[in-house]
């Protein structure tokens, strides 16, 4: 993305070369006022707009006129931008492969024009006044207006009225106008925004002025269009992969807020994604943030996120959709790792660290605050240790959590000291009490232990590199299924692979699998239901993502038995270690299942709860 983008210098609008259009993907990009809308956005930023304001009437079906502060069109060049193929953007195929403006096909204002009655008032920095063009005659004639450029559009879909049959209500076809400046005022905190409709405004986002520093004008954009809770309830991402040997900048940049696991939503309408500024839906990058979230979201949520990805535009191909809104990355599994690392390093660090900040809730922080002092009683002993092929069986809580026994904690300890604060009972033998600067924290045990073993699982599986394994144990009797060539084929290709889960599956006969062994965690689960599964996800996906994913779900599982269980009663010191060791543990915010481990109740909503002042 980029924040704060250059003036540009004018370039003339010209009909591009036949061999050059061979290469354009073309496509109808006229589906509704909204795709009108941002056809004409996209030219306004691309004229080096600083405002831009929207005009509607009837949903945009009577109007649309997009007005900008642009550089203009020069006279001549009026009538040629409403050729097709004619822009400004592109010269050559070299530049078609490394675009670097929002539009570049030069199709657009031909498209409109043609479905609607379409006319461009324009005039440049040097000219003694303004230029208007019927779109219909070809007329043109001097009117006044300063720099820049509006296009008017009135009566959508006049000349093909079937299709205006099928629009939609004018609230409904508003709405999709507003969500696609919406889209364009993410991206372009130094462009202001507005929208009318009927004469009244509906929406508007200020130029946010940056001083030079550009994330303080994302965020405040963000939380102009998003709303102060979208800022609350995310942190910050800001990721870059090994710099280049020619020029020294990164190969990738992903930047941008995620929000935290709580803030996930029933339904994904609060994912935004911009490829250099660009704003996309591209299956690698969904993908790639969705992945980051499975080891901290409940069910089938669906997270919150405003990414913004950097990256040469020769790594990227734009030209691949009709309305470029899908992209074609060089290398996507680059791209992939990129996002999936931001996401989860941005995710990892436990909020618990600002719990006794003032006024801070564990929903709302910024993983950029500055780290607590850590507490100097209780020190982590070595791991728990973890090997290959070999069962594992708890019977110590303190080493199971690695905390060293204790004596009681001292009064006069502040706590301040602990964000989590210090403990000061149980609860039904399934909450654990504690007292910070804030007031009142309430714990999950088992959700927040079952997390703090899961982490300590996977950092020991990890540490073991090429030789680590799940622990697996063979069947008395092996559990034989029928299978389809597809499943018997993805076996046989990926026998190592299941060997590293755990597994043993191979032919038992051209159209049946047999299952040997299982890991020793999931014994006791239906192995039939685990093979089919595991192969499924071997079939469709990269083997090593699948190898990871299936890792961390059976070591997730191995953890839940590993927890110490409700009911269970601990001493005191017992709990200050476990609130000890969820301020140290990576996602310890979240349960393996997406659940959330803690709650902080404030003086504030004590007080109110019982009326009181203070």
């Amino acid at each position: 993305m980029t924040a704060l983008a250059p003036s540009p210098t004018r370039r003339p609008i010209r009909e591009l070369p036949d061999e050059l259009i061979s290469q354009i993907a073309a496509g109808e990009v006229v589906e509704r006022p909204a795709s009108v809308v941002r056809e004409l956005v996209d030219n306004a930023l691309d004229a080096g707009a600083t405002q831009v304001t929207v005009r509607l009437l009837a949903g945009g079906v009577r109007l649309i006129a997009v007005e900008d502060d642009g550089v203009g069109i020069l006279r001549e060049e009026l009538p040629i931008a409403l050729k097709r193929h004619a822009t400004s953007k592109i010269a050559s195929l070299l530049d078609l492969e490394s675009v670097g403006t929002m539009g570049f096909r030069g199709e657009a204002l031909a498209a409109i024009n043609s479905i609607a009655d379409c006319a461009i008032l324009s005039r440049v920095a040097d000219a003694d006044h303004a230029y208007w063009l019927d779109g219909r005659s070809g007329e043109i004639k001097p009117v006044a207006r300063s720099t820049g450029t509006t296009v008017e559009v009135k009566e959508l879909f006049y000349s093909t009225p079937a299709r205006r049959k099928f629009l939609k209500t004018d609230a409904t076809e508003l709405a999709h106008c507003v969500e696609a400046v919406r889209r364009h005022a993410l991206a372009r905190p130094d462009v202001g925004f507005a929208i009318w409709h009927e004469g009244k405004l509906v929406e508007q986002w200020r130029r946010c002025e940056s001083h030079g520093y550009a994330l303080a004008a994302l965020e405040q954009r963000l939380a102009d269009v998003l709303g102060a809770d979208f800022i609350e309830r995310s942190v910050w991402v800001d990721y870059q992969t090994s710099a280049s040997r020619t020029d020294n900048t990164p190969q990738i940049r992903v930047w941008g807020r995620a929000g935290v696991p709580d803030a996930a939503r029933a339904r994904a309408d609060q994912q935004f994604c911009y490829v250099n500024g660009r704003f996309v839906r591209d299956k690698v990058v969904t993908h790639a943030a969705r992945s980051a979230y499975e080891d901290v979201l409940h069910g089938q949520r669906q997270p919150v996120y405003a990414l913004y990805i950097e990256i040469d535009p020769a790594r990227v191909d734009v030209n691949v959709h009709p309305t470029k809104i899908e992209v074609r990355f060089r290398d996507s599994r680059e791209v992939h790792q990129a996002v999936r690392h931001a996401v989860e390093d941005a995710l990892a660090a436990p909020r618990a660290g600002l719990a006794a900040s003032p006024m801070s809730d564990p929903t709302t922080t910024d993983n950029t605050a500055a780290p607590q002092p850590a507490s100097p009683i209780y020190s982590a002993q070595p791991a728990m240790h973890f090997e290959a092929g070999v069962g594992h069986r708890v019977n110590d809580l303190g080493l199971l959590w690695g905390v060293k026994t204790a004596p009681a904690e001292s009064t006069e300890t502040p706590a301040a000291n602990w964000p989590l604060g210090r403990a000061l009972a149980q609860l039904q033998g399934v909450y654990i009490l504690a007292e910070n600067a804030q007031g009142l924290i309430i714990v999950d045990m088992h959700a927040a232990h079952e997390r703090i073993v899961y982490e300590r699982l996977k950092n020991q599986f990890e540490s073991q590199g090429a030789q680590a394994r799940l622990a697996s144990q063979p069947l008395l009797i092996p559990v034989t299924f029928a299978a389809t060539p597809a499943e018997v084929a993805t076996a046989q290709a990926h026998v190592e692979t299941l060997d590293t889960l755990g597994l043993d599956i191979s032919a038992f006969s051209p159209k049946t699998l047999a299952v040997r062994a299982v890991p020793t965690a999931l014994a006791q689960g239906d192995v039939t239901e685990l093979a089919r599964s595991v192969l499924a996800e071997l079939a469709q996906s990269d083997a090593a993502t699948v190898l990871q994913r299936a890792q961390n779900e059976l070591l997730a599982t191995m953890a839940c038995h590993g927890a110490v269980r409700a009911n269970r009663r601990l001493s005191i010191e017992e709990m200050n270690g476990l609130l000890r060791q969820m301020e140290a543990t990576d996602r310890s915010d979240q349960c393996n299942h997406g659940r959330p481990t803690w709650r902080q109740i404030s003086l504030r909503e004590l007080d109110a709860l019982f009326m009181r002042g203070r």
